[in-house]
């Protein structure tokens, strides 16, 4: 099945965090082997809108922001409550520079700065409000890739994929979508924007420098040996093949998990996570296989309560493979808001995704549930006829049949099973705050990265966000806890080396991406902030992992 069954370094996935770590490894002399579960490659990443948040990274100076090591370290610490590692957290700001220089001159991925993208709580200390921090690569010719392009997964989420983010309303402030004549060049040679770019551009550099990649590969435990001192060290892996055959492979200098999380495994989820997460938005081969292999070698836990959380929205069966998108956009925009079963509003809209998983998680102790679950964004026609809605539904007169509409917010809430009277005094209340121009109960349009979304033409200022519900038919949809994906499993120490329960490393054993337990905690940075560890992590696993025994 092999050219050879063993490598000095074996990769378990193939999304940006195995990738890099693969091409980081062969480009320092290793073997390299990369094997992936489904039976296509990318993972999540290929399906992402391919930004990546590097502070300090070495493009911001032209791009007229500054920053420093000590900035960056602020910020994050700013958003860590205490919870977070400050020795990692500079381990990924001083790599991250080094990250993006390295693939930059060696893998082609052409970074360029996200031009004005705030981060995500830019007002903490450190913070940027006018961006610089969020990168994304220019647009990729899939041709290059010869048969390997057929076997990139595409993604349910975007339906072009020959955009760059930039020209989208979440990556610009007035976007510039390209004409049709534009579009019909770009399909000529299949060029790629966003997540597909990333990773059609590490896997052309993984190719390109020897790796050999095995799509159909799930791994089910690792090899192990002792040490000379008497611990465990990690020596390969036992895979099973899409066809059921068992194989075992020799890695002779480590393993890097890059597996993904554990979003897909139900067990999992009622095990360590802090509340409900029952709508992912990953690869569905995210079910926990790199956290159970590293528990079974007695990996040390951490940060296992957290996600990269987000609203999601269940959509009709066919709309997409998935039948579920992000509300990403759609809950920013003027003439919205979101409300829970009581018919109250209970957070800002506006605030990034992340956030949203301490709303979603709220309890109500006198009923004993969660207080903001169910949930809907409810809108009205003039908010239909600009913006569309969530999912492929253009900007227009009529919404689609699956959605909730009423001809009057009294009927809504009655169609939703919630207290009219509450909702009334609701959107009265809103309307009425719109008006004044703020928002005092929950602050959206304040922060810079409130108004980077909402309306893009009225984007940096806050009627970007803020507009009243007036104008019926008004119209809900469900919204529900969803995720990009866990960020909880084995800890890692700087050089991505995952370490046991007594702090010590076992040997041959790396972790990148969101298997391991993320360096970032509860937080989210900036856009990208879920790529960026994942690769930086990668960066370093792979490194070390080229340059050392199996033994520590």
């Amino acid at each position: 099945m092999f050219v050879g069954s063993s490598f000095d370094v074996v990769i378990l996935g193939s999304g940006a965090a195995g990738l890099t770590a693969a091409f980081t490894a062969a480009v320092s002399g290793a073997r390299v082997g990369v094997f992936e579960k489904a039976d296509k490659v990318g993972g999540t990443a290929a399906w992402s809108g391919g930004n990546v948040w590097v502070p300090n990274n070495p493009l911001m100076g032209a791009a007229g922001v500054a920053d420093s090591e000590e900035e960056s370290v602020e910020y994050i610490m700013s958003l860590s409550r205490g919870l977070l590692d400050e020795d990692l957290v500079r381990a990924f700001v001083v790599a991250g520079r080094e990250m993006v220089t390295f693939l930059d001159a060696e893998a082609g991925t052409e970074f360029y700065v996200a031009e004005g993208f705030p981060d995500y709580h830019a007002e903490h200390p450190g913070g940027k409000a006018g961006g610089g921090r969020t990168l994304e690569t220019p647009l990729f010719a899939f041709d290059e890739l010869g048969e390997w392009a057929s076997r990139v997964t595409p993604g349910p989420y975007f339906a072009n994929l020959h955009l760059v983010q930039r020209e989208t309303p979440i990556g610009a402030a007035v976007p510039r979508p390209p004409t049709d004549a534009e579009i019909a060049r770009r399909r000529e040679r299949d060029e790629r924007g966003r997540g597909q770019s990333l990773v059609g551009r590490l896997l052309a550099a993984c190719l390109g420098a020897g790796v050999e990649v095995f799509p159909g590969m799930r791994a089910r435990r690792l090899v192990t040996a002792s040490a000379p001192d008497g611990r465990v060290a990690v020596t390969g892996v036992h895979f099973e093949s899409a066809g059921g055959e068992h194989v075992e492979v020799t890695a002779g200098s480590g393993v890097v998990l890059a597996t993904g999380g554990f979003e897909w495994n139900e067990e999992f989820k009622r095990a360590f996570l802090r509340g409900p997460l029952t709508h992912p938005v990953s690869m569905p081969t995210c079910e926990g296989d790199g956290l159970s292999m590293a528990m079974r070698v007695g990996a040390m836990l951490g940060n296992m309560r957290e996600a990269w959380w987000s609203p999601v929205a269940e959509l009709p069966d066919g709309v997409n493979e998935m039948n579920r998108v992000m509300v990403n956009a759609d809950r920013t925009r003027p003439r919205s808001i979101m409300v829970n079963r009581s018919g109250r509003r209970f957070t800002n809209e506006a605030a990034n995704y992340n956030a949203f998983g301490g709303a979603f998680h709220q309890e109500d102790v006198a009923a004993f549930r969660y207080a903001n679950l169910p949930c809907w964004l409810i809108f009205d026609q003039e908010y239909l006829r600009r913006y569309g809605t969530v999912g492929p539904w253009p900007p227009g007169e009529v919404a689609p049949e699956w959605m909730t509409r009423a001809d009057s917010v009294a009927e809504l809430a009655a169609a939703l099973g919630i207290p009219g009277d509450a909702l009334e005094q609701t959107v009265e209340r809103w309307n009425g705050q719109v008006a004044e121009g703020c928002d005092p109960d929950f602050h959206r349009g304040e922060s810079a990265h409130d108004r980077w979304w909402g309306d893009p033409h009225l984007k940096g200022a806050v009627e970007g966000t803020l507009g009243p519900l007036t104008e019926a038919p008004f119209y809900a949809v469900r919204l529900e806890s969803g995720a990009l994906g866990t960020k909880g499993g084995p800890k890692v120490d700087k050089h991505g080396r995952v370490v046991d329960l007594d702090g010590g490393v076992i040997g041959g054993l790396f972790a990148a991406g969101n298997v391991m337990a993320s360096p970032f905690g509860m937080t989210y940075g900036g856009a990208g902030g879920t790529l960026a560890p994942a690769m930086v992590f990668g960066y370093l696993a792979g490194r070390h992992a080229a340059s050392r025994p199996v033994h520590p």
